[in-house]
C-alpha cells in the first residue's frame, strides 16, 4: 500500500485536541493486561509490535484528556479489548466467511455482561471473553443500573451487527447510504464509546437519557467518528482486507463518481453531523434541561458529558493522524499538544473552516421560501407490488366525513368538506389494508385523518403565529389524552383532542398496560416531531440531511404505523424478533421508500404555497448545491436502492432470522404476512398519491393553505364521540401519517 486512493479532504475540526498526562501510565498498563488476556503472542492476531503501532494509549489520552490515571487505564483496556475484537472476527470468520461460527461466537458474549454482578458467569474460552468478563467486573460498580444496561446493549450491538457486515462480505453488497449510516452507528462503536465518555466524565441523567437531544448528540457524534475513520481507513479496509462496509466505498458506488468525489462527500457529510452536533448542544439542550427541569448536578452532567463528546472528536482525529494503522501520510503535520495545564497551542484553521464548513452551515439558514416551483415532478416510480382495494371503501368514506364532523375536525378553520373529498384518506387506509374488517377500516381511516389534520394544523396555526410554547403545550395535553393504566385523561377543548380520545379508547380497548404504553409512546413521538419541524421552521433551518430522513420517519408516523400493524399479528412473533437488525432494516426501508415518495409528490405543494423546508428534494438541493432536477433525480435513486434494500432482506436476511431465533411455522406465517402487509402499504400509498387532488396544480391554486387568523373562532365544542367496540381479534390494522 503506497500509492493513496485519494487526497484527504480539509477536516471540520474547530476544537483543539488535548492530551491527558496520564498517557504512559494507559500504555504500559494495557500492554500489561493485554498481555495477561492472551491478546499478544500466542494469540494469532496480535504481537506486542501490533499493540505498540496501534497505540491504543495515545487514542484514549487524546479523547478522553481530563480523567486520571486509574480511569484512563481502564478506559484503555476497553479499547485495546475492542479492536482486538475486531481483529479477532476478521481472521477467525471474516476471512473464512463463516456466519455460523461466527454467531455462535457473538451469542456467547452477553453473557459476560450481567447487570446483576452477583451472577456467575461461564469460563472464558478465547482472550475476547476473558477481557469483556474482567472488564465488566471492573466497570460497572461504579455506574447506575440505567447505565449498564445501556452500555450492555451498545456493546451487543457492536458484536451483533459484525454478522450484518460478514452478510454482506458472503454476497458482495454494498450497502446504500442510509442503510450504511444506521448500520454503521452499531457496528462501528461510537455510541459504545459515548458510554465510556460518561464514565470518564458523567453519567447521564436517566430523565434526560432516552430524549431526542441526547440521543442526537450521540448519533452525530457516532456518524463524524465513523466517517472520519473510513476516510482514514479506506485504503486498509477496502483495498487489503476486502471490506465494502467504508461509507466512501458506499457513496462511490451510490453516486457512481470518482473515489476522491466521494471521499470529499463523506466529509461534507461529517462536517454536516458535527455542526448538527453543536446546532443540537446549544439550542435542544438548554431547552431540555428546562422542560425537564433537571437540577443543576444534572445539567453539569450532562454539559460534562457533551464537553466529553467534543473532546473525543477533536482527540480521535490528532489519533487518525498518528496511528500506523490508518492512511495519513499527507494528512498535513502533527500539531503540538494542549496539556490540561499549559497555554493552548493548537487551533482551528479559521480560513478553511470560513471557506468551506461555513459557507455550508450558511447555506442552510438563508433559504427563502415561498419559491415558485411549478408542478412536481414525477418519476416512474419502482413498486414491484400490485395494489388491492377494500371492498368496504365507499361506506368508509361515508362514515369518515360522519366521524370528522363529529370531532369538530372540519370547523376549525383547517379543513372543511372539500378538502377532506379531495384528500380521500379513506382510500389511502383501502389499499393499506385490502383485508381489513368494515369497523378497522374506519379505525384505519380515522386515525390517517386525524394525524394528518394534526400535521396541518401545527405549521397553520402555531408556525405562522410563532408560537412555539403553544405548540408544546398542545403536545403535551394531547400526550395525557391517552391514559395507560387508568389514570384520568384531560377535558378535550378542541378536535384534536376529541379526536385522539375517541380513537384511543377504540384503539385500546383490549390491549394491556404495556401495549398502551407502547402505543402512547408511538403517537408521542409523531407529535413531538411536529415541534421539532416548527421549530426549524421558526430559525428558517433546513435541516441536516441524515437528522432530516429520520425525522422524517417520526413526522410520517411510521412507530404508529408499524406497531399497530404488529398488533394485528398477534403474539405469534417475540419482541425481539422485530428488535432484530433485518426486520429494522425491512420497516425502515420501506418506510423511508413511503416517506420519499411524499416529499416528491408534495414538493410544489409544500415549497411553492406553504413555505416549508421539510422536503427531501429542498434537502438534497440545499445540502449539495444543486437545481431541483438533479436533486429530484438523486431522490429517486435513494427511494429506488430503499425498495431494492426491502426486497433484499425479505429475500436474504429474513430467513437467516427465522432460523437464529427457531420461530415456529406459525412465527413464520405471522413474518410472512407482517411482510405482505409492508409490501400493501407501500403500494396502497403510491396509488393514493397518484389519485388524491391534494398534490394537483389545479387543485393546490384553487384551495392552497391559507394561515389562518390570529384569533380563530373558537371552535364547537359539544360532546365528545362514544366509544365504538374494540377491534377484534385478529382484526388487521394499518395507518400512517402518510398525507404529508
Amino acid at each position: 500500500m503506497t500509492q493513496q486512493p485519494f487526497e484527504l479532504p480539509h477536516f471540520y475540526m474547530p476544537y483543539p485536541a488535548r492530551l491527558n498526562p496520564h498517557v504512559d501510565e494507559a500504555r504500559a498498563h494495557s500492554t500489561a493486561w493485554a498481555r495477561e488476556m492472551g491478546m499478544l503472542e500466542g494469540s494469532g492476531i496480535w504481537e506486542q509490535s501490533d499493540l505498540d503501532a496501534h497505540d491504543y494509549g495515545l487514542l484514549c489520552a487524546c479523547t478522553h484528556p481530563d480523567c486520571d490515571g486509574p480511569a484512563l487505564s481502564l478506559i484503555t483496556d476497553w479499547y485495546v479489548w475492542v479492536f482486538f475484537f475486531d481483529d479477532h472476527f476478521l481472521e477467525t470468520f471474516k476471512r473464512t466467511q463463516d456466519r455460523a461460527g461466527g454467531k455462535a461466537y457473538l451469542d456467547r458474549l452477553p453473557l459476560f455482561m450481567p447487570l446483576d454482578l452477583s451472577a456467575p458467569v461461564p469460563e472464558p474460552l478465547n482472550p475476547v471473553e476473558a477481557g469483556l468478563a474482567d472488564l465488566w467486573a471492573r466497570t460497572v460498580p461504579a455506574m447506575s443500573e440505567n447505565w449498564r444496561r445501556r452500555f450492555a446493549l451498545a456493546t451487543e450491538h457492536l458484536l451483533n451487527e459484525s454478522l450484518w457486515e460478514l452478510s454482506n462480505i458472503n454476497e458482495g453488497r454494498i450497502a446504500n447510504p442510509v442503510e450504511y449510516i444506521e448500520m454503521r452507528r452499531k457496528v462501528g462503536g461510537a455510541p459504545w464509546s459515548a458510554g465510556l465518555v460518561e464514565y470518564a466524565t458523567a453519567e447521564v441523567p436517566a430523565s434526560a437519557a432516552g430524549t431526542r437531544p441526547l440521543r442526537v448528540l450521540m448519533e452525530t457524534f457516532a456518524d463524524a467518528v465513523h466517517l472520519r475513520n473510513d476516510l482514514f481507513s479506506y485504503q486498509r479496509e477496502v483495498e487489503d482486507e476486502g471490506e465494502n462496509s467504508n461509507g466512501v466505498l458506499v457513496l462511490e458506488t451510490f453516486f457512481g463518481c470518482t473515489t476522491q468525489r466521494a471521499a470529499d462527500l463523506v466529509n461534507d457529510i461529517l462536517t454536516s453531523r458535527m455542526q448538527q452536533f453543536e446546532h443540537t448542544a446549544l439550542t435542544e439542550v438548554p431547552a431540555l434541561a428546562l422542560d425537564r427541569g433537571l437540577t443543576p448536578d444534572e445539567v453539569a452532567a450532562v454539559a460534562a458529558y457533551t464537553r466529553g463528546l467534543q473532546d473525543w472528536q477533536s482527540g480521535g482525529h490528532e489519533w487518525h493522524l498518528r496511528s500506523s494503522r490508518y492512511m495519513n501520510a499527507r494528512a498535513g503535520a502533527a500539531r503540538p499538544w494542549q496539556t490540561p495545564t499549559g497555554p493552548g497551542t493548537s487551533a482551528a484553521d479559521v480560513r478553511g473552516l470560513l471557506a468551506a464548513a461555513g459557507a455550508e452551515r450558511l447555506r442552510a439558514w438563508t433559504y427563502v421560501p415561498f419559491r415558485k416551483v411549478g408542478p412536481s415532478l414525477l418519476p416512474d416510480f419502482p413498486m414491484p407490488f400490485r395494489v388491492e382495494l377494500s371492498p368496504h371503501l365507499a361506506a368508509a368514506r361515508t362514515r369518515l366525513t360522519e366521524w370528522t364532523r363529529r370531532t369538530g375536525i372540519l370547523q376549525e378553520g383547517v379543513w372543511d368538506e372539500d378538502k377532506l373529498a379531495a384528500y380521500d384518506l379513506a382510500l389511502c387506509s383501502a389499499g393499506l389494508d385490502p383485508d381489513a374488517t368494515p369497523q378497522a377500516l374506519d379505525l384505519s381511516a380515522q386515525w390517517l385523518a386525524w394525524g394528518t389534520y394534526g400535521d396541518d394544523y401545527y405549521p397553520l396555526v402555531f408556525g405562522h403565529r410563532r408560537d412555539l410554547a403553544a405548540a408544546r403545550l398542545t403536545t403535551r395535553r394531547l400526550s395525557a389524552c391517552m391514559p395507560v393504566d387508568g389514570e384520568a385523561a384531560v377535558v378535550p377543548v378542541n378536535a384534536m383532542e376529541r379526536g385522539l380520545l375517541d380513537l384511543w379508547a377504540r384503539t385500546t380497548a383490549r390491549m394491556g398496560p404495556d401495549a398502551r404504553r407502547s402505543l402512547k409512546g408511538a403517537i408521542d413521538t409523531m407529535t413531538e416531531s411536529w415541534v421539532w419541524e416548527l421549530s426549524n421552521q421558526l430559525q428558517n433551518r433546513i435541516p441536516d440531511p441524515v437528522d432530516y430522513l429520520e425525522m422524517r420517519r417520526a413526522t410520517f408516523g411510521a412507530d404508529l404505523t408499524l406497531g399497530l400493524c404488529r398488533a394485528g399479528h398477534g403474539p405469534a412473533v417475540a419482541p425481539e424478533v422485530y428488535r432484530s437488525g433485518p426486520v429494522r432494516s425491512l420497516e425502515n426501508a420501506a418506510v423511508d421508500y413511503a416517506c420519499l415518495l411524499n416529499d416528491v409528490f408534495s414538493y410544489q405543494k409544500e415549497i411553492e404555497y406553504e413555505g416549508e423546508i421539510h422536503n427531501a428534494i429542498l434537502v438534497v438541493q440545499n445540502f449539495f448545491g444543486i437545481d431541483y432536477p438533479t436533486a429530484l433525480g438523486v431522490v429517486h435513486d435513494l427511494m429506488t436502492r430503499r425498495m431494492q434494500q426491502f426486497q433484499h432482506v425479505v429475500e436474504h436476511e429474513l430467513p437467516v432470522v427465522y432460523d437464529d431465533f427457531a420461530l415456529s411455522k406459525e412465527g413464520r406465517e405471522a413474518m410472512e404476512g407482517y411482510v405482505a402487509d409492508l409490501r400493501n402499504w407501500m403500494a396502497g400509498i403510491l396509488n393514493w398519491h397518484r389519485s388524491v387532488d391534494r398534490y394537483k396544480p389545479d387543485f393546490l391554486a384553487r384551495r392552497a393553505h391559507a394561515f389562518l387568523p390570529d384569533r380563530p373562532p373558537a371552535p364547537p365544542v359539544g360532546r365528545a364521540p362514544r366509544p365504538s367496540p374494540g377491534r377484534q381479534p385478529g382484526d388487521p390494522l394499518q395507518l400512517s401519517d402518510a398525507a404529508h
